[in-house]
């Protein structure tokens, strides 16, 4: 595919000035192949950059100033229909981009050269790990410093500038170092249209002396980009279909279970259709939460081995077929290599491709055409559902406590699952949320997220800074430990800043808990801090901001009340004090398992 959008000869103006719009008019060109003539300040490689992100979604660019991106930044500012904010760090602005991604299909974020580069790095490796497009925009040197031997600030010292490239080849499908401006179109326009079809993060340097230098490629209006779809082999997508469809309906009692690369296969709706089509009992993998409808009549649950929700596991592993859309099996998923799944009653459905139990693979084969020609193919069959119906005994209530009893956690998840609508969403830190969230029953339309391959503590609070941004409609329930807030509390005071009203559940018990349960030492104990104070410093009378320290039921419940009624216009930021040793049931058993394989011995020389 050609992926030179926008950059054609014909589209240069018809005097030599590089400014002059043709004719010496500026016009919107209607009826004609060529894109709107734009006028002489607008047509810079800065704001080139800007119109493109624009047009691909993204409204709002997370951003940290520093010397080498000043210029632009203006130039992105000036672009009606993009938003600038400006985040407390780097890391933050990174995770911010990822939340944005996450609701709106594409991220960006712009820092300044190595400092600003490494500082984001950690996050552009998360969004890598999730399959998000992410667009990664530094300011880079000035164009005349490369190849001269010099030495610039904010690098180690060295005249080679490709250190910060370096880190970033691995974390990134592509990489444009734009210090001319000849290729500088056509570079962004790649690096731009292969985040989107790869759906991975990508690098775009911008040397500091360019952004605002205008140059024939963009004097028009770029294309809107028109990505070539990619497509399944016909042969291999039939292929695939009638050895599944054999497979599945000979069956006694077959299941479907989703997984997190639904959301990069653009799968979910598909997944849907099948599962209708089947009749199967449906789980979803814990990483895939929220790209399954929790609605749906036959859904069952998350399966995550012996951390399961109840009953899901036994119907999952018993059965004498699985298919598994867009698995991903770490340590964490599979609980520490335990689950009991046999290969040879497996279909693998892969973003591109199907393997059939121990039998045939197919390749060149979309999930979405493959799950939608199988659902047309299958046989109906709920025998595992009316399995799952047979066992199934509702979950019990958390004992009952006297209003001013301590507060425990199973009690206050109670009450979040209470709050739940179609006009909220949940992020889930890193931690014992993990296990608690995944207990939520979402109702049709409420978002959930949390970063479970990459797993980086402190990721929710720029995480919840980008998705609430993108989707404004919606009220973000962020469910934080004290242990990951540490790590970028700074950016509560950007969500100030732009007026979003998320409720923050800071989950106060004293530590890591998550660490303690896998291996526990002083080192999982932290300081404690006064975090209503520090949010109340943050706010410092600027926005609307309500902060409470609840310690039993009794004042949860008057601080939710509180939050969803008269503050509901504002950020609510809720610290629930709880004992330390007070976590789900699923991570003391999840902890112990991960920390068995953690704690293999070597192997034989």
């Amino acid at each position: 595919m050609d992926t030179k959008i926008g950059s054609l000869d014909n589209c240069k103006p018809a005097s030599n000035d590089v400014c002059s719009p043709v004719n010496g008019t500026v016009s919107t060109i209607q009826g004609s192949v060529y894109p709107a003539v734009v006028n002489c300040s607008e047509a810079t490689l800065g704001r080139h950059l800007a119109r493109r992100l624009v047009q691909i979604g993204v409204n709002d660019v997370f951003s940290v100033p520093g010397d080498f991106n000043l210029t632009l930044l203006d130039h992105l500012i000036a672009e009606p229909g993009l938003n600038l904010i400006g985040c407390c760090n780097e890391l933050n602005a990174g995770y911010a981009a990822d939340g944005y991604a996450r609701s709106r299909g594409v991220g960006a974020c712009v820092v300044t050269f190595t400092v600003g580069g490494l500082s984001v790095l950690n996050a552009i490796a998360g969004a890598y790990s999730e399959s998000l497009p992410l667009i990664c925009i530094v300011g880079g040197p000035n164009s005349n410093d490369y190849g001269t031997n010099r030495i610039l600030h904010h690098t180690v010292g060295l005249p080679d500038f490709s250190q910060e490239l370096r880190c970033f080849q691995t974390v990134t499908c592509y990489q444009a170092v734009v210090n001319n401006l000849e290729d500088a179109h056509d570079m962004i326009d790649t690096a731009i249209s292969t985040a989107l079809k790869e759906s991975k993060p990508v690098y775009i340097s911008i040397g500091c002396n360019l952004a605002a230098i205008p140059h024939p490629t963009f004097a028009r209006e770029p294309v809107p980009f028109a990505l070539s779809p990619k497509l399944s082999n016909k042969m291999g997508l039939e292929a695939a279909v009638e050895a599944a469809a054999e497979f599945l309906n000979k069956a006694v009692k077959p299941v479907l279970v989703g997984g997190p690369k639904l959301r990069v296969a653009k799968a979910c709706e598909a997944f849907v259709e099948l599962v209708d089509a089947g009749g199967y009992a449906v789980a979803v993998m814990p990483s895939g939460k929220g790209l399954v409808p929790e609605h749906h009549p036959h859904f069952i649950g998350t399966y995550w081995g012996a951390v399961s929700t109840a009953f899901c596991a036994e119907i999952v592993e018993s059965a004498d077929a699985y298919l598994f859309a867009g698995p991903i099996y770490n340590d964490y998923s599979s609980v520490g290599y335990s689950l009991l799944l046999k290969k040879e009653k497996a279909i693998i459905v892969q973003p591109d491709r199907v393997v059939i139990g121990n039998g045939p693979a197919f390749g060149c084969v979309l999930m979405k055409d493959f799950l939608r020609e199988l659902a047309k193919r299958l046989k109906h069959n709920n025998t595992a559902y009316e399995n799952y119906h047979r066992i199934f005994v509702p979950e019990g209530q958390p004992l009952k406590a006297a209003p001013k009893d301590p507060l425990r956690v199973n009690v206050l998840f109670q009450h979040i699952q209470k709050m739940l609508s179609s006009d909220s969403a949940v992020i889930a830190e890193t931690g014992d949320s993990w296990f608690n969230c995944q207990k939520l029953k979402l109702p049709a339309g409420c978002g959930y997220e949390f970063q479970m391959q990459y797993g980086s503590i402190g990721w929710s609070v720029g995480a919840t800074l980008g998705y609430a941004q993108a989707v404004p409609e919606k009220r973000v329930i962020a469910c934080i430990g004290d242990g990951s807030f540490q790590v970028t509390a700074q950016d509560v005071s950007t969500m100030l800043r732009c007026g979003q009203k998320t409720i923050i559940f800071l989950i106060n018990n004293g530590g890591y808990t998550i660490e303690v349960e896998i291996h526990d030492g002083p080192y999982n104990v932290i300081k404690n801090w006064n975090y209503i104070a520090l949010v109340d410093a943050i706010h410092n009378g600027e926005g609307k901001c309500w902060t409470t320290k609840v310690f039993c039921e009794k004042e949860l419940i008057e601080a939710i009340e509180t939050a969803t009624g008269a503050k509901k216009d504002c950020l609510c930021f809720i610290e629930v004090i709880v004992h330390k040793d007070d976590t789900s049931k699923e991570l003391l058993e999840w902890g112990s398992r991960v920390s068995a394989a953690n704690s293999r011995p070597p192997n034989p020389q």
